[in-house]
């Protein structure tokens, strides 16, 4: 197989029972396995999305990644598994038995498998207190929802968060989830592809435009997934109103562009003129290779993309395909 592809965008599954789920809160989801290689993840009695047992089983996971030359792949939680909505307590500990049940997964081998962690984000204090513990059972690092209700990464609790990730070195990936909309995105998976990068943008631009950023030490790795979402596209925009409108750059000391070296993003953008854009915008020790595994959104061959665009430039593709992620998950 090809050697040194480093996904660090990849999401997991536990096999939730339905019984499990229901005590830990009515919302929480759980695994319908149907025996066949397919399966849905469920909430109560209703389906929320079909999909397959690599999602689930480790050993089928590892298989795909031999075939597609995947050498070491992180996984996380699947969004919908955050419970940020749940009293605290039971988010809490839902948490801690989600990470516990990641590392579980990664165990099938733990040299190709990394374990990101997941915190009950409602609650800082205690989403502080599994960061660490997760860090000591052996996660790489933490994936964290992009806004909690109504607050984005600009809220001063959630900044306290991101401060204690920096103590511990433990890098933050960044996912999109509960999307804005209305019964104008009902079809055609309009949320995934208009409201999620929205998502995105509008968190990393709370972070600038609040000023948050200044806040925040410079020692924290911040990684957003899908490449950023819509923010890349629209900085020009942004600096444009910079510039011109003194309400937006009330809170905000420079120029907007000027704080994407404190921002990484994943290559989960599936085409090349836009990944060009995207790492001259962002530098490309700044970008690294994620693919969405194993949704049927995700980049079907690893790493593809980053390879036939940077073809002739042998520095790019290795920064991109393994080597950011080795420095700024100081994986050694």
């Amino acid at each position: 197989m090809k050697t040194g592809l480093v996904d660090i965008h990849a999401h997991a599954f536990p096999r939730i029972t339905q019984a499990e789920a229901a005590a830990a809160d009515p919302r929480a989801p759980w695994l319908e396995d149907h025996a066949d290689g397919s399966g849905h993840i469920m909430q109560g009695d209703k389906p929320f999305r079909p999909v397959q047992a690599q999602l689930w089983d480790a050993a089928q996971r590892l298989r795909w990644m031999e075939e597609t030359g995947v050498a070491m792949q992180f996984v996380c939680a699947t969004p919908v598994m955050f419970g940020y909505a749940w009293e605290s307590a039971r988010a809490a500990e839902w948490a801690q038995r989600m990470n516990d049940r990641m590392l579980q997964f990664a165990s099938a081998d733990p040299r190709r498998l990394k374990a990101l962690a997941q915190v009950p984000l409602q609650d800082i204090d205690a989403s502080c207190r599994e960061l660490s513990r997760a860090r000591e059972s052996g996660h790489i690092g933490v994936q964290i929802g992009n806004h909690v209700g109504m607050k984005s990464l600009d809220d001063a609790g959630i900044l306290d968060f991101l401060r204690h990730c920096a103590h511990e070195s433990m890098p933050v990936f960044v996912h999109p989830w509960d999307m804005m909309g209305d019964e104008r995105m009902k079809r055609w998976m309009l949320p995934w592809l208009v409201a999620m990068p929205a998502e995105t943008q509008l968190s990393m631009l709370s972070l600038v435009l609040s000023g948050a950023l200044e806040r925040l030490p410079r020692s924290l790795t911040l990684v957003f997934a899908h490449g950023g979402g819509s923010f890349v596209w629209l900085l020009g925009r942004v600096d444009n109103a910079w510039r011109e409108r003194d309400l937006v750059r009330a809170d905000c000391p420079a120029l907007p562009s000027s704080y994407c070296d404190r921002f990484c993003v994943d290559s989960a953008i599936f085409d090349e003129d836009a990944l060009r854009m995207l790492v001259a915008a962002m530098g490309r020790e700044r970008v690294l290779l994620g693919t969405d595994a194993p949704f049927p959104l995700g980049e079907v061959k690893p790493g593809a993309l980053v390879e036939g665009t940077y073809a002739d430039d042998r520095a790019t593709r290795e920064a991109i395909l393994s080597g950011n992620a080795q420095r700024l998950f100081a994986l050694g």
